[in-house]
């Protein structure tokens, strides 16, 4: 990617000095990328037990149950570190996008803030921690990432390149934008009026909107600025195959169940994806609409 002259968002929240937190309660959803997905690696690559993180991404515990990280070994890394320039200027592109796209659409764009923080942090949805993957509080309007998941993206799950990275950050921006259209928030209504299996449907449908609308960005970005190079759909287009339901399940426990799935096939992912950096059209992305994903 070509970012060097790009500006950098002033709406990044650093709290990687914290460190991690232990024994915080845990409720509320977040809606993120790897979310209940990666909770069926986080044994494996983070340590984690996967029950913790469904039931904080499900809404359970209530405050009555608790997670325990480990507390921070290592200073945060200073504010004029490469990845942190990084995480501003994909941030501050998705916001000259949105603000310029979504009035075409009948509605202003408001900002959401980025988190940048380690092992476990406080969100309006209960506790964020690292095994989730990046996600999104619509609670708070923050998309919340650490930033080690990049690593895990690159050597655990075979996704390298730095337009996998900025795409991580578009989808959970996409998010907020469904945020803003309301959509998230018609979805959240439906929870309690279906199955768990039913509702896993209506989530798939979400997330590869929110895929395609990172599409969306990448198109109108790279039409304005210019800042794709030779490679990088592909590196986008790989992270989302790496990072589909079947290919997660498969990695972890050798097997896929279908009805399980909360973010969709790997094949369905970059089919999302591909409409939206291909189109650059909202309209394109409506998943709730469509008969075949």
């Amino acid at each position: 990617m070509q970012l060097d002259n790009e500006r950098e968002s002033e709406n990044v929240e650093d709290r990687r000095a914290a460190g991690g937190m232990g024994g915080l309660p845990i409720g509320g959803r977040g809606i993120g990328l790897g979310t209940i997905a990666i909770a069926l690696i986080a044994g494996a690559v983070f340590g984690v037990n996967p029950l913790t993180v469904l039931s904080l991404l499900s809404g359970g515990g209530s405050g009555q149950s608790t997670v325990q990280s480990a507390p921070a070994t290592q200073a945060a890394p200073p504010a004029d570190d490469p990845q942190t320039h990084f995480v501003r200027k994909i941030l501050a592109s998705t916001e000259d996008v949105w603000q310029e796209l979504l009035p075409k659409y009948g509605q202003q764009y408001r900002d959401p803030k980025l988190v940048m923080f380690r092992g476990a942090t406080t969100t309006a949805c209960g506790t964020g921690q690292t095994a989730m993957g990046p996600f999104y509080c619509p609670g708070d309007e923050k998309v919340y990432i650490d930033l080690g998941f990049y690593e895990t993206l690159k050597t655990q799950l075979g996704a390298p390149g730095d337009f996998a990275q900025a795409y991580v950050i578009a989808h959970e921006v996409g998010h907020h934008v469904q945020k803003i259209l309301g959509i998230s928030d018609k979805v959240d209504a439906l929870r309690s009026r279906m199955s768990d299996e039913e509702f896993n449907k209506v989530s798939v449908r979400l997330e590869l909107q929110a895929d395609c609308f990172a599409g969306v960005w990448g198109y109108h970005a790279n039409a304005e600025k210019h800042i794709l190079e030779s490679g990088d759909i592909e590196e986008a287009i790989n992270a989302a195959a790496k990072i589909g339901d079947d290919e997660l399940q498969k990695r972890s426990q050798g097997y896929v169940v279908p009805e399980s799935f909360t973010h969709g096939t790997s094949a369905q992912r970059t089919e999302w994806f591909n409409r939206g950096i291909n189109t650059g059209d909202l309209k394109q992305c409506d998943t709730f609409s469509a008969r075949q994903l």
